[in-house]
């Protein structure tokens, strides 16, 4: 199909210390091949380069806690999305806060996360464009906490339980001419199983992208 949605999934496998893309790409495949032409690449150069303005959207399932991006590769993220190209971060990727740009790209600061445990997941937002009709769901899950970035305006999707208490599972906002979600779900291949949060990627993703 002529119309479908060009993306880049980055991700990393062989350096991952905790979420290979590998498995996940399948699972995106299987979520958004239908409206999108999904490529995968673990090389963050790519960024920076002409290519990247071919792409709608970046779907970013990073897994870099300690490797800092580069100034030329943060430039590059920052002005595809500037110029208006979708961001999709997703569980991990939020790991490329370690460039305080990305951090306020994203919108949030990870702060660390309990045991993986069972997490109840509502929405919070029924207005939004992303807003699935979905009634609230369960699923394993790592419960990642964040501090939310006070300078950037996003509107709060999802929260997530946890002992008596709310936390944001998901947000988005736009960043200049482009658009950034953030899905908290993802550890590994079994998050992408569950109907309700599928369907959740694919109405960020299609937000996102346009």
């Amino acid at each position: 199909m002529s119309d479908r949605i060009r993306a880049m999934v980055f991700g990393d496998n062989e350096r991952a210390p905790y979420h290979p893309l590998h498995a996940i790409e399948k699972e995106l495949q299987a979520i958004l091949g239908d409206r999108f032409v999904l490529e995968a690449s673990d090389d963050y150069d790519r960024f920076y380069s002409a290519s990247i303005g071919e792409y709608d959207l970046c779907v970013l399932y990073a897994d870099c806690w300690e490797e800092k991006l580069t100034d030329a590769q943060v430039a590059g993220l920052v002005a595809f999305v500037a110029q208006g190209g979708g961001l999709l971060v997703i569980h991990n990727g939020i790991s490329v806060q370690n460039r305080h740009e990305l951090r306020q790209l994203i919108g949030a600061k990870f702060l660390g996360h309990p045991e993986y445990q069972r997490l109840k997941f509502r929405y919070t937002d029924n207005s939004h464009e992303i807003w699935t009709g979905a009634e609230p769901f369960e699923m394993d899950e790592e419960p990642y906490l964040f501090e939310m970035d006070s300078f950037i305006e996003t509107e709060l999707l999802m929260t997530y339980e946890m002992d008596g208490e709310l936390y944001p599972a998901a947000w988005a906002h736009k960043h200049g001419l482009g658009r950034v979600a953030y899905l908290m779900p993802g550890h590994h291949a079994p998050s992408f199983a569950i109907p309700a949060y599928r369907g959740l990627i694919a109405s960020a993703a299609k937000w996102a992208a346009r």
